[in-house]
């Protein structure tokens, strides 16, 4: 299949004028296809050749202005329209179209619980191909008619309002000028609740089997998007442009959520089946505010290609944890819950959670620009990569920097601009840039250029000393002076605390003495402040920026002792993502970060920053960085970290934080008795009571361990008939350790394609365990041509969850780093996989770098 090239979509777009197209789509024809009837209004602006593109099981016809073309000339995915004539054509395709089991296209699921089959269509990029023929490129834009038949008794969702004429056909409003990869449409048995907001009708859906949960979430669900949609409103002078809201939770989702206007669908775990933090629902709200960002931010305007998806990803991640905060944190402080409030500062969550994500992406060799170079996006197979940690996590930092340095009035109205020059148009960032510019006298063109056209991340370091006394004799003080390492300018606070005597709180108390702002880099001259000198220096304290930050050394030992004891939440982010950062770059051993976390973590009241470090130093510290002959000490630490944080919360005060220590104790363990007894009772001794997700977890680990075999994976599954209980059965018989089972799991992934994306990405979890290198230790070779093959045949979704799950990366050691660098010198590696395989293959390396540092050190 060719892919479309930037060059090919500039000409395409100075031909051609798309004004509609009128869709049927029949889904009655039978499980592996359905038919779908294209007609597409268009005109070109002069004579010559272009191209439509599909993707068919079968390319029944094909005519153009009432005249028949001859099939078979379809190449690919294209379709040759030439000598075409100057003015208006209309253009007629019938094709049968296959489903999709990798939620490319339309994806078909048969839920295991009752039988009923739901689909739905993910249509980012190029995939609309899949589900009906377009000119398939963002800035043709064009208004959508689509009419559905679908078996009687199911509901359609799309776009618009859809409309059931009987018998099985619903018709969807025509929406406005909306770019191809944003059609919609979801069909099936949904459940749904329905409401009204704003003169609009909301809805929210999920399938039948997960009816009672959506229930008793819907309340929170609908009360967050009416709170999201009306402060949306206050920022934004264009008014929703769409004729409803809906947002449906479907099956086998690939990403968290797709920004389709008018029809938001999600990934249907955030329908909670089992219980879950209040930073798990602090997630699933966040994503609600980010996928409603994109009915301006994408939706309205569009890039006009896509080396500008800062322009929808960046905005979304950045208006989505700004508003879910401006609309949730006066809720959390009014909170009467004693240490757990709903919904903190989300900020606190991106701190942790999302910036690690950029910067661990914008430090491997595969890193680009937040807004890169035109040519360095030729086509949409190149494109496609850009979808990570620094379009995301980076681009929104650095808006958070722009909203700090420009002020958000100026930001606010320069976007209010953006949209009304661009309302259901495309533009770019020269546009938005000159947008900007008009708000203010600051010199956005400058800082464009040296944040979004920049890759890296700057380091700042603090340097602290204490100046001659003044002649006078008035007082002490002491000076700051900052080293950047890096080519940005960045505006940040400067937080200075002392020791706090008596206080409540945990080790090591500390109190804000002071918070200041600071241009780095200045002009050379250290900053005097007044008094001792502070216990600790913070910089960037608040977050503000996006930079490695390093701390004076009497600072560090003040950390080590007091971080627990620093008063904010966002504060402690920064410093634990330094922390992070230094065991990454080596500065910092594996066991001194272990050590910190066995210290403060039973003293800290967010939760979001128990889950960050706790997964920081399970997933990589323990289970990547640390050498084999420290790995007893690095788990027993961690065992009794979770087990301390099990019997702080033995009284319910904080249910959240008792969940998070039970999983990570389950995950951690190495003896199976403590285990089996919670499964064989059905409980946490003083709780909780053992749902699914809590029994399907247990089970892998006994697997892990030796402990379970294929029959109790079996009851388990007779008992949890789910969609999710499949997923937990296919991982726990990967988990198993024998060679049987891992034969049986490769084979699965490898060879007969018939996983779903889904059963696929459990079964790759399963079959790579730290402790089973030995039983594995012949599949790493293997790995390389045999996901190369596969991604060939699967395609990207498929790559990208090879690439991501089935890599061997607990295999730290030079000969597997060796074997897979070969390996990306295959011819045959398509992008999505060799991507993936650079990324996975820097993480080995650093893990790698950062043990040898250990040895070195003893």
């Amino acid at each position: 299949m060719s892919v479309l090239t930037r060059d090919e979509a500039q000409t395409r777009a100075q031909i051609l004028d798309v004004e509609r197209y009128t869709i049927a789509l029949d889904l009655t024809t039978g499980e592996e296809t359905f038919d779908s009837a294209t007609a597409i209004r268009f005109t070109a602006r002069a004579a010559g050749d272009t191209f439509v593109e599909v993707k068919p099981a079968t390319l029944r016809s094909i005519s153009l202005d009432g005249q028949p073309l001859d099939p078979t000339l379809l190449d690919g995915n294209r379709y040759p329209l030439t000598a075409l004539a100057a003015g208006p054509h209309e253009l007629h395709i019938d094709a049968a179209m296959r489903y999709s089991r990798t939620g490319e296209g339309m994806h078909r699921f048969t839920d295991p619980t009752d039988g009923e089959t739901y689909v739905y269509t993910q249509l980012f990029m190029e995939d609309v191909q899949r589900v009906f023929a377009a000119f398939d490129q963002p800035d043709l834009k064009s208004v959508f008619s689509i009419d559905v038949t679908a078996p009687e008794g199911w509901t359609v969702l799309g776009n618009g309002v859809a409309e059931h004429a009987g018998e099985g056909r619903w018709t969807i409003a025509a929406t406005p000028l909306v770019s191809t990869y944003l059609v919609a449409v979801a069909a099936g048995p949904w459940h749904s609740v329905t409401t009204e907001h704003a003169g609009l009708p909301f809805g929210i859906h999920c399938r039948r089997s997960l009816a009672p949960y959506l229930d008793a979430d819907a309340d929170e669900i609908l009360d967050i998007t009416r709170a999201l949609y009306d402060r949306y409103h206050e920022k934004f002078d264009e008014p929703y442009p769409f004729d409803s809201y809906d947002q449906a939770f479907v099956p086998e989702f690939n990403a968290g959520a797709m920004e389709n206007p008018g029809l938001v669908t999600f990934r249907d775990e955030f329908v909670y089946r089992s219980a879950v933090t209040d930073t798990e629902r602090q997630t699933r709200a966040m994503v609600i505010a980010h996928e409603m960002a994109h009915m301006w931010f994408g939706d309205l305007t569009t890039l006009t290609w896509w080396d500008d998806i800062w322009l929808n990803e960046s905005f979304a991640e950045y208006m989505g944890y700004q508003t879910l905060t401006e609309v949730t944190l006066p809720r959390a402080r009014n909170s009467v819950s004693a240490g757990e409030s709903p919904f903190p500062d989300t900020w606190v969550d991106f701190g942790v959670a999302r910036k690690g994500w950029g910067y661990d992406a914008d430090q491997r060799p595969s890193t680009h620009p937040v807004a890169p170079d035109p040519d360095a996006v030729p086509d949409t197979a190149s494109a496609l990569l850009n979808f990570d940690g620094i379009s995301y996590a980076k681009g929104a930092s650095a808006l958070r920097q722009l909203v700090a340095w420009l002020g958000e009035k100026d930001f606010l109205a320069g976007i209010n601009t953006h949209f009304a020059r661009h309302k259901f148009a495309n533009a770019t960032l020269a546009d938005f840039i000159d947008n900007l510019a008009s708000a203010t006298d600051r010199d956005v063109h400058a800082w464009a250029e040296q944040w979004l056209r920049t890759t890296g991340v700057d380091t700042l370091t603090a340097e602290i000393a204490s100046p001659e006394p003044a002649p006078n004799g008035n007082g002490q003080s002491w000076a700051l002076a900052v080293t950047r390492d890096g080519s940005r300018p960045h505006r940040i606070t400067v937080g200075t605390y002392d020791h706090a005597l008596g206080a409540q709180g945990g080790p090591g108390h500390l109190a804000l003495r002071d918070r200041f702002e600071l241009d780095v880099p200045g002009d050379g001259t250290p900053t005097i402040r007044p008094g001792r000198r502070p216990a600790l220096v913070v910089l960037n304290d608040g977050d503000l920026t996006y930079a490695k930050v390093r701390l004076d050394t009497a600072s560090w030992d003040t950390v080590l002792t007091s971080l627990s004891g620093i008063p904010d939440a966002l504060t402690r982010a920064v410093v634990w993502n330094t922390a992070r950062d230094m065991v990454r770059d080596a500065q910092l051993p594996p066991a001194t970060y272990l050590a910190a976390a066995r210290t403060h973590l039973p003293h800290e009241t967010d939760l979001a920053l128990v889950q960050g470090v706790l997964s920081f130093a399970a997933g990589q510290v323990v289970d990547r960085y640390t050498v084999p002959e420290d790995l007893p000490a690095a788990r027993a630490t961690l065992t009794d970290l979770c087990r301390d944080l099990i019997r702080r919360t033995e009284d319910g005060s904080r249910p959240g934080l008792r969940l998070i220590a039970v999983r990570h104790f389950i995950d951690a363990a190495t003896q199976p008795d403590t285990l089996r007894t919670w499964l064989d009772e059905g409980t946490v001794h003083g709780g909780p009571e053992l749902d699914p997700e809590l029994r399907w977890r247990i089970l892998t680990r006994l697997a892990v361990l030796g402990a379970t075999d294929e029959a109790a994976i079996a009851t388990e599954l007779a008992a949890d008939p789910s969609a999710t209980g499949r997923e937990g059965a296919a991982r726990c018989r990967a988990a198993l350790p024998t060679a049987e089972a891992k034969a049986a799991a490769w084979d699965a992934l490898f060879t007969d394609d018939t996983l779903s994306n889904y059963l696929f990405t459990a079964t790759a979890q399963g079959f790579w365990q730290p402790g089973q290198e030995e039983l594995t230790g012949a599949y790493v070779a293997r790995f390389y041509p045999d996901a190369i093959a596969l991604a060939a045949r699967r395609g990207p979704a498929i790559a990208e969850a090879a690439g991501r799950y089935a890599f061997p990366a607990y295999a730290v050691d030079p000969m597997s780093l060796g074997t897979g660098t070969r390996a990306l010198e295959d011819p045959d590696l398509i992008p999505a996989l060799r991507r993936k395989l650079v990324d996975q293959l820097d993480d080995l390396r650093r893990a790698l770098a950062v043990r040898s540092a250990v040895a070195l050190a003893d």
